[in-house]
């Protein structure tokens, strides 16, 4: 599932439509927005709270070692 940006991009990628220029959605197509959306937003507010911590936005060290650093974290943001 993608947002509207990545129309286009494959078959296998699921998107909304797009408003066209000068006219609204029908209700139909605005439900049918929705969905994907409702999908997207927890995966997307994980990301953010992800790129908020400094560790990350700091970091120096190889992708690989992020990962441990990122499970480590989870692990510790589920106890409390």
């Amino acid at each position: 599932m993608a947002d509207l940006a990545y129309q286009g991009a494959g078959p296998w990628l699921t998107t909304g439509i797009k408003r066209r220029p000068l006219q609204e959605l029908t209700p139909t197509e605005k439900t049918r927005n929705r969905a994907p959306a409702a999908a997207r937003a927890p995966v997307e507010r994980g990301v953010a709270r992800l790129k908020s911590w400094r560790i990350f936005r700091r970091s120096r060290c190889s992708p690989n070692r992020m990962t441990s650093i990122a499970k480590a974290i989870l692990t510790l943001e589920r106890q409390r």
